[in-house]
């Protein structure tokens, strides 16, 4: 079981911004910008690699809260939405999610 099933399931509490029924969006405990949120769908793909055609209007849905959590936390200047997949991609945890990033200038390349 990965730690976002246990966010998922309240075993571990998180700062929650967003949740509906197929997905949870909260503050990410090591932040890499002044606004930096994980949006996680409730059911578990292990990664982008590994999702499925019919996995489709998920993964769309992640991406419409990243969009409505940018608007409710004001990032009017702008964010990046990033998802990491693999060990080379930079994926840590085995359960497909975006990071929200804002508050600040991004630049690129991201590194």
């Amino acid at each position: 079981m990965t730690i976002f099933q246990r966010i998922i399931d309240r075993e571990i509490s998180a700062d929650v911004v967003f949740e509906d029924e197929l997905s949870l969006a909260f503050r990410d405990i090591s932040p890499q910008a002044p606004v930096h949120i994980v949006i996680i769908p409730k059911r578990a793909i292990p990664s982008l690699a590994e999702s499925v055609d019919t996995d489709e209007q998920l993964l769309g849905h992640l991406l419409v809260v990243a969009r409505k959590v940018a608007g409710q936390l004001q990032l009017n200047d702008g964010y990046r939405t990033v998802i990491n997949c693999g060990r080379d991609g930079g994926q840590t945890v085995n359960h497909i999610h975006v990071h929200l990033l804002g508050g600040r200038q991004l630049v690129w390349p991201p590194g």
